[in-house]
């Protein structure tokens, strides 16, 4: 591979970001950092930091969305309950590989009230219930929330 000045690296960021990956992991490998395209590198990663705290948002989301729509939607319960039992297990599978990451699962219990608020929304609008048939706060501990065998009967 020939050398590319850093300008060169730069500017394959906006026309192929694959390429740009490529050659930035060869920069690396050599140790070139002199021609690092520092600036995507870095907000880059940041992105990668960004999008890992984006899933838990959206797995926990939505394994409560299903907690709640589990007990108590209880119309629907009898057709649904299997496949909310299967949604809330994979939400809970998600969820236990990105705890692996201590900082994650602490992003999680900062969160968990915000995004216990945005699932009770989902409920109400997936349910056509009222919102007094939802806890306004989180009816449910973070071990029962991760616990593979609770499921609120």
């Amino acid at each position: 591979m020939k050398t590319q000045t850093s300008e060169e690296i730069k500017s394959l960021y906006e026309q192929d970001f694959l390429l740009w990956t490529e050659r930035i992991v060869e920069q690396l490998q050599t140790k070139d950092i002199a021609h690092l395209d520092w600036e995507n590198l870095i907000e880059e990663i940041k992105s990668l930091g960004y999008e890992e705290k984006r899933k838990v948002d959206s797995y926990a989301k939505q394994l409560l969305l299903h907690l709640l729509l589990y007990q108590y939607w209880l119309s629907e319960r009898e057709f649904c309950k299997r496949g909310w039992r299967t949604e809330i297990t994979n939400f809970r599978d998600e969820l236990e590989d990105l705890f692996q990451s201590e900082t994650l699962y602490n992003y999680y219990l900062q969160r968990l009230e915000e995004v216990y608020r945005k699932s009770r929304r989902l409920a109400i609008e997936k349910t056509g219930l009222t919102a007094s048939n939802f806890p306004q706060d989180c009816p449910y501990t973070i071990e029962q929330i991760l616990d593979f065998d609770f499921f609120p009967d």
